[in-house]
């Protein structure tokens, strides 16, 4: 086992490699369907909706761009 992470010698094994598991998602950063788009500027609150990033979004009471919480 080369790189004593249960492998073995040509990345064959129970583990097949130290990032299995991940999925193929390294370095995602979506935030799911849940939270809340904020305005920096007034505080407003408004659900987020899936498929729509909140910067895509204005404030509904000053027009400035939404951010996101959870």
């Amino acid at each position: 086992m080369p790189g004593r992470d249960g492998t073995g010698p040509l990345g064959q094994g129970p583990i097949a490699g130290r990032r299995a598991g991940l999925g193929g998602r390294q370095g995602t950063t979506g935030a799911g369907p849940a939270g809340y788009c904020v305005c920096p500027k007034c505080g407003e609150k408004v659900t987020h909706t899936a498929g729509v990033p909140c910067t895509s979004m204005k404030c509904p009471k000053c027009g400035t761009t939404m951010v996101r919480s959870y």
